[in-house]
């Protein structure tokens, strides 16, 4: 099946689940990272730059800070998809942030996909800004405060992240009404726990759109959708 059909089947289910669904700015990590001896990326924080899904991606990024500068960043399989965003050496308050623009935008929902190896954080938190960083608040996930971060691959985890199969038990998604028509918005993933330091986590296909919340498969699709889109142009 062509790249064109699937894009349009993706699309067709996708907006069956949500008529008035629209990614405002996503991450679908289209380019793998630096690798070889000297040259895979460490330090205190990393960046993969605006986002490269939605209607709003100026001014965008999706980037990690770590306490530790021994951290390492890598590209792994994402869920679904060639890549995601990788790092170790994991301390409490260590975290990956997206910020974008909602300007214009309304009824606002975000979406991400995590894991971890089995020595990887577990307990995470989201947080959000509205002021430039200056103070956030805490978002509840499925209701909580806190939100815990299954396991990739090893014993004892549901599943294995693949570059060709998506699995929506690794999908959070939440409304945030205070994220609504802001100029900026800083949406921090933040670990509560300190990890050994090979334990790594993931995030792959962070988005933030607007319309009614899908069920996470529509959400995937539209996803999908948006990068075949792309990768015709």
């Amino acid at each position: 099946m062509s790249l064109r059909s699937l894009s349009c089947m993706a699309v067709a289910v996708a907006l069956a689940s949500s008529a008035s669904a629209e990614i405002v700015c996503g991450w679908s990590i289209t380019t793998a990272f630096p690798t070889g001896t000297g040259n895979v990326p460490t330090g205190n924080t990393y960046t993969v730059g605006a986002g490269d899904l939605g209607v709003q991606t100026t001014g965008s990024e999706l980037m990690s800070y770590h306490t530790l500068a021994a951290a390492t960043y890598t590209s792994p399989a994402g869920n679904g998809s060639q890549y995601s965003f990788s790092s170790n050496n994991w301390s409490t308050g260590d975290y990956y942030q997206a910020t974008v623009s909602t300007l214009g935008f309304s009824d606002i929902y975000l979406t991400w996909d995590q894991t971890r190896s089995a020595t990887g954080p577990s307990s995470f938190e989201l947080l959000m800004s509205t002021d430039g960083g200056t103070n956030f608040s805490v978002v509840n996930v499925g209701g909580a405060a806190s939100y815990t971060v299954l396991q990739s691959g090893g014993g004892g985890a549901p599943a294995t992240w693949s570059t060709t199969v998506y699995n929506a038990i690794y999908t959070n998604s939440v409304s945030i009404a205070a994220a609504d028509n802001q100029a900026q918005v800083i949406f921090r993933f933040r670990s509560l726990v300190t990890t050994a330091a090979a334990g790594s986590g993931r995030i792959d296909n962070v988005t933030i759109s607007t319309g009614a919340l899908p069920a996470p498969g529509a959400i995937a699709l539209l996803g999908l959708a948006g990068l075949a889109a792309r990768r015709r142009r």
